[in-house]
């Protein structure tokens, strides 16, 4: 087995190296961009959800306000400076997501098999490297954070709730809404906009993984599933899991990159048991 997961990482990783070189050359720093103008646009009080750009293309802004805002001091500098930070911001993300990771081999084959999602999220500036490393942290706090990012990672409370978490509950609910007027007093018309903004229309014609590209139907009975097994596990050692592994991988607009957020399976909750003492992030 050591053997077939081995080469499996190999593999992985000269396929991720492909797809670095592939994206650098055709579109790199795409998704900077469109942070970048998502930021600009509120520096100058501009609508942030009002943009030419077609829901395919890598400008159109399709995430909750709390990136823009927080790309708003970025985009008071030059382009290049700003790409630098948040680049800089985004390794040492993807750095500290593999270093959660279980000790030994496991770390380094997970980070193999997976590197091309993880490379092409790198290559185009993704703020997908944020959200692995916030479900990778696997609190309240990380996964509230992760959900105002993009909007599948808040699935992941169905771990604390199937355990009856009431205490991680509220404290992922007080930290929802506590970033929810965060967004609302920093951004107050953009966060009205984007209230009933997203919608299945825009999964768009792209290379979609998820089921929803054959069948809405399918992809409901998938969600069903998913949230299904989750719930099932989530008592057992294996319960953080299958709660990441449904807030990536229902998104009705699935691409390949965000699949690097299948590292955060590794992560999450010290606690392995319900009734284990938990801390309070």
């Amino acid at each position: 087995m050591q053997v077939i997961l081995t080469c499996a990482a190999v593999i992985g990783l000269a396929i991720g190296i492909a797809a670095l070189i592939r994206h650098l050359a055709s579109d790199p720093l795409a998704d900077v961009h469109a942070y970048y103008d998502a930021g600009a646009r509120l520096n100058a009080n501009l609508p942030l959800y009002s943009q030419p750009a077609g829901t395919d293309d890598a400008a159109f802004y399709r995430y909750p306000p709390l990136l823009a805002i927080l790309f708003r001091p970025l985009a008071l500098l030059p382009f290049e400076a700003a790409a630098a930070i948040w680049m800089a911001l985004l390794l040492a993300a993807t750095a500290a997501t593999i270093y959660r990771l279980p000790g030994g081999r496991i770390r380094w084959l997970a980070a193999g098999m997976l590197a091309m999602p993880i490379l092409w999220t790198l290559a185009v500036g993704q703020a997908q490297a944020l959200v692995t490393l916030l479900l990778a942290i696997g609190s309240p706090l990380g996964v509230a954070m992760a959900g105002h990012l993009k909007l599948t990672p808040w699935l992941a409370g169905i771990y604390w709730l199937a355990r009856r978490d009431r205490g991680a509950l509220l404290r992922l609910a007080g930290w929802t809404v506590l970033l929810t007027v965060v967004q609302l007093a920093l951004a107050p018309q953009a966060t009205l906009d984007y209230i009933g903004f997203p919608s299945l229309m825009q999964v768009g014609a792209v290379i979609n993984l998820s089921p929803y590209g054959i069948s809405p139907v399918l992809w409901l009975v998938f969600v069903v599933g998913l949230a299904a097994f989750a719930w099932r596990l989530a008592p057992t050692r294996w319960g953080w899991a299958a709660a990441v592994a449904l807030a990536v991988l229902a998104s009705p607009r699935l691409l390949a990159y965000q699949l690097a957020s299948l590292l955060a399976v590794f992560g999450g909750p010290r606690d392995a048991a319900p009734g284990t003492k938990r801390g309070v992030g």
